[in-house]
């Protein structure tokens, strides 16, 4: 056991100093602590001024917010949800992608099987967000994902 204290005291001690040497710099300094949504406003970019070296483990250059950003962030944020959670709430999420009324299936084609018809055209990419807000809305004509035969091909 004694083996084992002295490596983690060594690597912790290192770690600290590497982090004061950091803070010591006159061109940044480490924030006291991790700024919050409200507080960098419009400049959400500065997220890879901490986070966008390549040694990171996420790229956090592809979730800065840029103009086209509301164009793309479907890819990014279906890779890992984690990072988007780390400034938004899920609320945050549902004033663009969720709607009042229930999308129905379509009137037209309503004997087509479900995944080229059923719904419009974007809901396969949608259903995701409804199906984890009220899946009961699904439950109606899909029945119960974990043993129905309408989830089961693509949700396991």
């Amino acid at each position: 056991m004694k083996h084992g204290i002295i490596p983690a005291l060594l690597v912790t001690g290192l770690i600290l100093a590497l982090l004061a040497a950091c803070a010591s710099t006159p061109t940044y300094r480490l924030p006291a602590k991790h700024p919050t949504i409200y507080e960098l406003g419009d400049r959400r970019e500065f997220c890879t001024k901490c986070h966008g070296y390549k040694k990171t483990p996420v790229d956090f250059e592809r979730y800065n917010h840029t103009p086209l950003f509301t164009e793309s962030h479907r890819l990014v944020a279906y890779q890992d949800q984690r990072i988007c959670a780390l400034c938004h709430e899920q609320s945050f999420c549902n004033d663009c992608h969720v709607t009042h009324t229930e999308l129905k299936p379509s009137l037209k084609n309503q004997t087509e099987n479900y995944r080229r018809m059923q719904h419009r055209g974007e809901y396969l990419s949608r259903h995701r967000i409804d199906g984890r807000l009220d899946p009961t809305s699904c439950y109606r004509c899909h029945g119960n994902p974990q043993s129905s035969q309408t989830c089961r091909p693509c949700h396991g």
